[in-house]
């Protein structure tokens, strides 16, 4: 089970932006395991198979779902929310189709990658990345590690990135970043206009929304060029740039989780599992949820990916 930059926002903030958490919650959203039971009519599926976990549940009626936009579903119900308990717990209930069989090679410490996984690999589709162009990514952890990962596979040029934290800014040039940089101590606005000879990047990709990243994305890409939002800000509601978004006249897009990026990312995930590897630094069992928790929001021991052992 990986833990998530918006567990940890429900954890330390008491709320994922807008959204309160309401005790009690039981959180946990990446999850891979073994099945134990089947229910009535369930085939294809036997006890003791591995398999990844979608964690959300769509109506698959509503015209959103009918038109292929199950992320935005009229009556989704995701399980690590309010009304849904999460995966932090031994034993969950899920409909049939929301599993999907892990290849035997991987373990389940790897199946848990699936999930955030998919989340980049869908905001992928938003970035539309040719061969070549330049990416500026702010954030390196793990949403963001992921994400220069299939940048480096998508065959972008030059990836800069953004990360205050000195592990992860390893880490990122593990996973494919050409450059990185501690924004505390480098301007990135005039670093990128210095690398790009004044004209910034293709394609900026915000995976921090922390230290004025939602604002610098704006302000390091090209005119005409275009503007990924994958992380969620803390603050309900947050200051925007419009004016320079307008003059350079971007094509803006923000992300909401996946929709049916999974399976793909399982197969990536197999193809290329020492691409990841690198970034599931630390393992606790449940009983020290807590002090995972603390070490991801103070960033101690060079942590990535924390898993949460059951």
């Amino acid at each position: 089970m990986g833990l998530c930059g918006s567990d940890l926002h429900n954890y330390a903030e008491g709320s994922v932006g807008d959204t309160p958490c309401v005790y009690p919650m039981v959180l946990g959203h990446e999850p891979a395991g073994i099945v134990d039971k089947l229910g009535d009519g369930v085939s294809g599926w036997a006890k003791g198979d591995r398999a990844a976990f979608e964690p959300a549940l769509y109506c698959y009626h509503c015209e959103y779902c009918m038109s292929g936009h199950h992320n935005v579903c009229a009556k989704l119900r995701f399980l690590s929310s309010t009304e849904d308990p999460g995966f932090f717990r031994d034993y969950v209930v899920l409909p049939a189709h929301n599993l999907l069989p892990l290849p035997e090679h991987l373990t389940l410490d790897e199946g848990t990658v699936a999930e955030p996984l998919a989340v980049v690999l869908h905001s992928m589709k938003f970035a539309q990345v040719e061969v070549g162009e330049s990416v500026v990514v702010f954030g390196a952890g793990p949403i963001g590690l992921l994400t220069i990962a299939s940048l480096r596979l998508s065959g972008a040029g030059r990836i800069y990135v953004f990360e205050p934290v000195s592990a992860r800014r390893e880490l990122a040039l593990q996973m494919g970043a050409t450059a990185v940089f501690d924004p505390r101590s480098i301007d990135p606005e005039k670093t990128i206009a210095r690398e790009t000879g004044g004209r910034g990047v293709d394609l900026a990709m915000d995976c921090a929304a922390k230290g004025g990243a939602i604002n610098q994305t704006l302000r390091v890409t090209r005119n005409a060029g275009r503007v990924v939002f994958t992380a969620i800000p803390s603050e309900a509601k947050v200051e925007f740039d419009f004016h320079v978004a307008r003059r350079k006249e971007l094509t803006l897009y923000n992300v909401r989780r996946s929709n049916d990026e999974t399976g793909a990312a399982l197969r990536l995930i197999a193809e290329r599992p020492e691409l990841f590897r690198p970034m599931l630094t630390h393992t606790f069992p449940l009983e020290q949820v807590d002090r995972a928790f603390q070490m991801l929001e103070k960033y101690e021991d060079g942590a990535g990916k924390i898993l949460i052992r059951l």
